[in-house]
């Protein structure tokens, strides 16, 4: 990033400078794309919002089909979405989604991995009929990217900071630019704005360090992670995250007496930020619409803390968490 801030030219400038800070640019396109393993085009965003607004509102003629788990994102750049619900094992239900694509092809946005519960959807299946209706996949990845391979998908949305990168950037993988409108401007003119040169090179270094066998999170950490989770249950709670896959990073937990606003506030004190629901949606005290349509009942919901880890957690900091919960009381 600071080799970015230090030359500080616009990548579209046609001066030397500007073809300096092109060339950087693209050096950081093709160094996510390989982190990635993506072999289509890539857009540079200000994150996965404008990603997910360009991948949903310019698809060249296609409807929109969301499942009813999506992040508020979604919801917000395609807002007459057709919603298909979620069944009881936590995957897109495949009866409503073949109804919906009954009616001809669509863009359907169905995300990877869960930002509130860590649940994560079975992708692979959903191909063939995606396919047989001339549809679409979008696939939110912001949750996944930095720790998983990216699914089968026609277009993919990433965000820097979710891989330890930094705020103010991501990106949308498009398998091919003829699925997209162009609105004219930067990114072969599918984005207005100047690119975030240093974004796009904090981005692919992180990636690059993410996607190493040793990078997100160690398998030490990962089985910490887990072994809190079944202490909940021991004392009482319930991992509420829906589903039979799950992302090790990623919790949603419920207290067997103690509300989430409470837990949220005791925690703090104690040095621990966790949230109740996503934090887009925090700070309101309705129920997350998520655990609602993943039909978690209202009183565990009330109950519910989202619990992440990222790549600077140590297995130290999960039994210290682990304490901290352990004392929660009444």
């Amino acid at each position: 990033m600071e080799e970015g801030f230090r030359l500080w030219a616009n990548p579209s400038s046609p001066h030397a400078e500007g073809r300096k800070a092109r060339a950087l640019l693209e050096d950081a396109r093709e160094r996510i794309k390989r982190s990635l393993g993506w072999d289509g085009e890539l857009i540079f965003t200000s994150g996965a919002s404008e990603a997910l607004a360009i991948g949903l509102g310019r698809a060249q003629g296609r409807r929109c089909i969301v499942s009813a788990v999506e992040h508020d994102a979604v919801f917000r750049a395609a807002p007459g979405a057709i919603v298909a619900p979620v069944g009881d094992d936590g995957f897109i239900d495949r009866a409503h989604l073949a109804e919906a694509l009954a009616d001809g092809p669509a863009i359907c946005a169905i995300q990877h991995v869960n930002s509130e519960t860590g649940t994560m959807q079975n992708l692979d299946d959903l191909r063939a009929a995606l396919n047989t209706s001339g549809s679409l996949l979008l696939t939110d990845c912001s949750q996944s990217a930095q720790g998983y391979s990216i699914p089968d998908a026609d277009m993919i949305v990433v965000s820097a900071h979710k891989a330890g990168g930094p705020i103010g950037v991501g990106a949308l993988l498009v398998r091919d630019f003829a699925m997209l409108e162009p609105s004219g401007g930067h990114e072969r003119g599918y984005r207005q704005g100047t690119e975030n040169l240093p974004g796009a090179l904090g981005m692919a270094a992180a990636l690059e360090a993410s996607r190493k066998p040793d990078g997100w999170t160690s398998l030490a950490v990962n089985d910490a992670f887990d072994a809190w989770r079944e202490a909940v249950i021991a004392s009482g709670g319930t991992d509420v995250s829906p589903g039979v896959w799950g992302a090790h990073a990623i919790a949603a937990v419920a207290h067997a007496q103690i509300g989430a606003q409470a837990m949220l506030i005791r925690l703090d004190g104690l040095g621990f930020a966790v949230s109740a629901g996503s934090a887009c949606s925090s700070g309101t005290l309705r129920k997350s619409r998520v655990l609602d349509a993943f039909g978690i009942d209202d009183s565990t919901a009330s109950r519910t803390i989202r619990v992440s880890i990222g790549w600077t957690t140590t297995v130290e900091d999960i039994e210290r968490f682990a304490n901290a919960w352990a004392s929660l009381t009444p």
